[in-house]
């Protein structure tokens, strides 16, 4: 169990959002921390704390205005951290290599692997022949929907209808090298995680798994260490004194 940084990107600026107020339509979000610095700083800070397996989400779509001046904040960043961060938003078969050279370790994808609700097998097939299932995290990040989480898309703002349970976790472990997992309903609330989906990732994820989504004390941490069955590594966003919260980055670091 290990701490994975952050660094999220939304209309031009490093900021930490409130996950289920994100809406294309205007480029809007609820922000919780609008940085003065860039993603290269954040890239920097991490590589100092030896930090690896962080990601970098263009929250913005390609669409937006904001796009290119997100997309050169993550090349910065990338760049100034060759090999140790992965990256997504926007990614596809055409584009992943793009971010490959450019110094990402991985590429993150959800939406171009589930479209209208459903698994793109072919999409999927071919982004691991493209890129190979060793540099391909899959994007799960999910809200709960009758009792159960459901895989989401378009910066959480599309359900699906692939749960994450055991099933969906096992035959997706066969196409990537690790699963990044937003609970999109509690992110950037700082209000505690959501029990469930850690349950879910300690016990039937097959490969490295990532939880994201309302940690706001080292209590949370302790919890989805038990929940998790130990196995499950974390991101912390604005709850970190970095991103103008009360917990401790340096601290927090020493979980690597």
């Amino acid at each position: 169990m290990r701490f994975r940084p952050c660094i999220d990107i939304h209309n031009a600026s490093v900021k930490q959002i409130v996950g289920s107020s994100l809406a294309d339509k205007g480029d809007f979000a609820l922000d919780n921390f609008v940085s003065q610095q860039d993603g290269a700083y954040y890239a920097k800070l991490y590589r100092k704390y030896g930090l690896r397996g962080g990601h970098i989400i263009i929250l913005n779509p390609k669409e937006s205005p904001y796009y290119e001046a997100d997309l050169k904040q993550a090349l910065s960043a990338l760049r100034a951290w060759e090999g140790g961060l992965q990256i997504g938003g926007g990614i596809n078969a055409e584009n992943a290599k793009q971010f490959l050279d450019s110094g990402a370790s991985h590429v993150i994808v959800t939406s171009y692997v589930f479209k209208d609700g459903q698994i793109a097998w072919d999409n999927l097939e071919k982004l691991v022949k493209t890129v190979g299932r060793q540099r391909l995290v899959l994007d799960l990040s999910c809200r709960e929907k009758d009792g159960r989480y459901y895989i989401v898309t378009d910066r959480w703002q599309k359900f699906t209808d692939v749960e994450l349970d055991d099933r969906t976790l096992d035959t997706l472990s066969g196409y990537c090298d690790e699963f990044l997992v937003h609970a999109a309903d509690v992110e950037g609330k700082s209000g505690g995680i959501r029990d469930d989906v850690a349950i879910i990732l300690g016990k039937y994820s097959p490969v490295p798994s990532t939880y994201a989504g309302g940690i706001s004390s080292f209590e949370d941490i302790e919890k989805l260490r038990v929940l998790g069955s130990e196995k499950v590594d974390f991101t912390v966003g604005s709850a970190l004194d970095i991103f103008g919260g009360d917990m401790s980055f340096e601290r927090i670091a020493g979980y690597k």
